[in-house]
């Protein structure tokens, strides 16, 4: 029997793009801090990397969290102890693959977005 993949409901595809452009604007905002693009949305089975950036010789991945309002907490509050193994094991995969036994130092960022107009707290070296 053949089951299809239903397509995004309408919401949820306004919720993706929503987050798709936060992400380019923490993108355009680290640049302006000086930081240089790597790659963005990095994703393997079980893991995705919002963004990878150079902040001098430092390989730096940054999770972008988004929220509308504090009332439930900043996004960076919203990283829970899997999110966090998620992503240290999408870099690690990231890692072996671009670099292999010539790791770079590295760091783990957040970018905490809220409001409306968007703004960005940017939490560094937050685990790993």
């Amino acid at each position: 029997m053949w089951f299809s993949k239903q397509p995004p409901s309408p919401a949820a595809r306004t919720t993706r793009a929503k987050g798709a452009g936060i992400e380019q604007q923490a993108e355009t905002f680290l640049k302006q801090q000086g930081l240089k693009a790597v790659c963005r949305n990095y994703t393997i089975r079980g893991g995705e990397i919002d963004l990878i950036m150079r902040d001098g010789k430092v390989l730096v991945f940054v999770e972008v969290r988004y929220r509308k309002d504090a009332g439930h907490g900043s996004g960076a509050e919203s990283i829970t102890w899997r999110k966090q193994q998620r992503l240290m094991k999408t870099a690690e995969h990231y890692l072996q693959k671009e670099y292999g036994s010539q790791l770079p130092d590295c760091r783990f960022d957040v970018i905490s977005a809220s409001g409306e107009p968007v703004q960005f707290e940017w939490l560094k070296n937050v685990f790993g």
